[in-house]
């Protein structure tokens, strides 16, 4: 049997590690506190998953890819833009060079079998990854304003922009730390650059703007990580002829930045290509 002084001090020992134990194991009040608020500014600064915030969203980017912000009216949209990917039609500019098309179509066609557009499939394919219009001209133009009365292609479409475009990007703004107007900001990037992580990539254009600063998720400000992310998204469309013409960042994407707007909650003003827009409400 232990003395009584030895007694103590194995108490006082076995009292130490297990303070110790319990530190280590249990995050600060600090901790929780930092995660608490950071929780507390990302809800307080919207979700565009929120109907009226995607609704701006999609306003917002119909306003610079048709100069219009009635964008349910685009899904007959289509012309060659001559930027290298053939057609560019519907809501949010899907390309006969880059996939995205091919893969609304084929969409539409399990579908709706025999549908106006599923004989253009095998020239989808063949014509992926060019501008070519091959196997498509002269009647794939007049078949996808027909197609797009049909509430079944609408809803492909609406489909196709969630699951490739506005989903991923809501998801990793989000991940990163962003409200509302960051979620906005990565989505019209990646409706224009494409997801991927080559250089002008949406995900390219990320890795720039994260070497430059820090995520709020990472404990960076999100103003400055943001005004990072358009410097390294306009860069990108600089570097493409189609693209030069950055207002969609300098007068719309900045000026909300700039206003400090990061909920992206209206009254909105802004211009594209020279042309003013409003949401009022």
């Amino acid at each position: 049997m232990p003395t009584s002084h030895t007694a103590r001090a194995l108490t006082a020992a076995i009292a130490g590690s297990l303070l110790a134990l319990c530190t280590a194991a249990v995050p600060s009040a600090a901790a929780f506190a930092t995660t608490s608020v950071t929780a507390h500014q990302a809800q307080d600064e919207g979700d565009l998953n929120d109907p009226a915030k995607k609704e701006i969203a999609m306003e917002l980017v119909s306003s610079a890819e048709n100069s219009s912000l009635d964008w349910k009216a685009q899904y007959a949209y289509i012309e060659d833009i001559h930027d290298g990917r053939g057609y560019t039609a519907g809501i949010i500019g899907f390309c006969s060079g880059t996939g995205d098309m091919l893969e609304l179509v084929r969409d539409y066609a399990q579908r709706e079998p025999g549908n106006v557009l599923a004989k253009y499939l095998p020239a989808l394919e063949a014509v992926n990854g060019s501008e070519s219009h091959d196997g498509l001209d002269p009647t794939f133009k007049d078949d996808w304003a027909s197609a797009a009365s049909d509430p079944v292609f609408q809803q492909a479409q609406n489909d196709e922009r969630d699951r490739v475009y506005f989903d991923p990007a809501v998801s990793q703004a989000k991940q990163d730390g962003l409200g509302a107007l960051g979620q906005f900001i990565y989505y019209d990037a990646i409706v224009m650059h494409g997801p991927g992580t080559g250089g002008t990539s949406f995900g390219g254009i990320r890795a720039t703007a994260m070497q430059n600063a820090q995520t709020p998720a990472q404990g960076g400000d999100e103003v400055t990580y943001l005004n990072a992310f358009l410097d390294a998204r306009k860069a990108a469309m600089l570097t493409e002829a189609a693209h030069s013409d950055t207002t969609r960042v300098d007068t719309e994407q900045r000026v909300f930045l700039n206003n400090g707007n990061l909920a992206l909650n209206p009254p909105l003003h802004w211009q594209v290509y020279g042309q003013p827009f409003d949401i009022d409400g």
